[in-house]
């Protein structure tokens, strides 16, 4: 994505609106647009693989693992409006484990996409699964999207929540139960 064309888009944008991109309350917004999509886009230049070199670590734990609440912000690939909110992960170790602060970075390589809430929370439970190969893994996204708050649709104070579960968290559901009230507890 090269920025120089994406300052002449964002100027563009802003001459076809009737306004001056010259006017002084305007000045240097054209770049700091740039600059913010260029970062709200960058997933598709970061790769998993990366990401989670030498960050898996052998264990014989087979007790639940569960992440709360790690916040993430992505772009609507419908509209191009931000949709924002919490994503939750538990698995259950089959010999390897992940390196904390390598989640939050695998669930932003999907987030900086064009995305929807749906295709998110599946990739992200796909990439978890696949790098950790673990019992059972699920992935937890509640959402507030901005179209509806923007367009005024009665969904407007309203939140979407999707779910992704893979081994023992879709085929026992004890397994699911016990991580749906890990992330439903405020504790």
């Amino acid at each position: 994505m090269k920025e120089k064309d994406l300052i002449e888009l964002v100027k563009k944008i802003i001459s076809e609106s009737g306004d001056n991109p010259k006017r002084d309350g305007l000045h240097g917004t054209p770049e700091r647009v740039a600059k913010l999509y260029k970062d709200l886009l960058s997933g598709y230049s970061m790769k998993i693989e990366g990401i989670v070199k030498n960050s898996l670590f052998s264990t014989t734990l087979d007790d639940m693992i569960v992440i709360k609440d790690i916040e993430f912000h992505s772009l609507c690939e419908h509209d191009l409006t931000p949709f924002f909110g919490t994503v939750n992960v538990g698995y259950i170790p089959a010999g390897k484990i992940i390196g904390l602060s390598k989640i939050p970075k695998i669930i932003e390589v999907f987030s900086k996409r064009l995305q929807v809430q749906e295709n998110l929370t599946n990739e992200i439970s796909s990439a978890l699964d696949s790098a950790i190969s673990p019992h059972g893994l699920g992935v937890v996204i509640e959402a507030k999207h901005t179209c509806s708050i923007i367009r005024g649709d009665n969904f407007s104070s309203s939140n979407l929540t999707t779910s992704s579960m893979h081994g023992s968290f879709r085929n026992n559901l004890n397994t699911r139960q016990e991580f749906l009230s890990h992330i439903q507890n405020n504790n």
